[in-house]
């Protein structure tokens, strides 16, 4: 596989992962990722351990044990330099819940970056940036 399907295809795993709730894959792929809130900088979480811990406290658990969104990551902008790619991308979160109607909530970007460890690409970046809010009342604990 090149080196931009790779960087890739992390993305897409990670929000299949978000989607099913699927704590052990999100934690051996957020493994070695500092979360980052794009606008102040402020690390959310650093590693598998936190990831799962910052998302358990923030995002609603349904009674399906998900979290009944689809993340859409579009528009990967892919640059490496060496053992190192910075991706920029974009994503929507649609919603469906007992008590709303299937619609999108929140879209924004990310801003990745990957290290390279033994022919494999580790993230270990993810700002954050959300740009259009929606209704989040099903979806998130905590305002934005």
């Amino acid at each position: 596989m090149d080196d931009v399907s790779a960087c890739t295809n992390v993305l897409y795993a990670i929000a299949e992962a978000m989607d099913a709730w699927d704590t052990e894959t999100l934690h051996a792929l957020l493994a070695k990722t500092d979360l980052v809130d794009g606008v102040s900088g402020a690390v959310l979480a650093s590693g598998g351990d936190a990831a799962i811990t910052h998302f358990a406290a923030i995002v609603k658990v349904h009674a399906d044990g998900t979290w009944r969104t689809k993340h859409v990551t579009t528009n990967p902008i892919v640059n490496i330099e060496g053992d190192v790619a910075v991706v920029r991308s974009m994503y929507t979160v649609m919603q469906q819940t007992e008590r709303l109607p299937l619609q999108m909530i929140i879209s924004g970007r990310y801003h990745d970056t990957f290290r390279r460890q033994h022919d494999t690409w580790i993230l270990t970046e993810r700002r954050y940036f959300a740009d259009l809010i929606g209704d989040l009342s099903d979806h998130l604990r905590i305002e934005l």
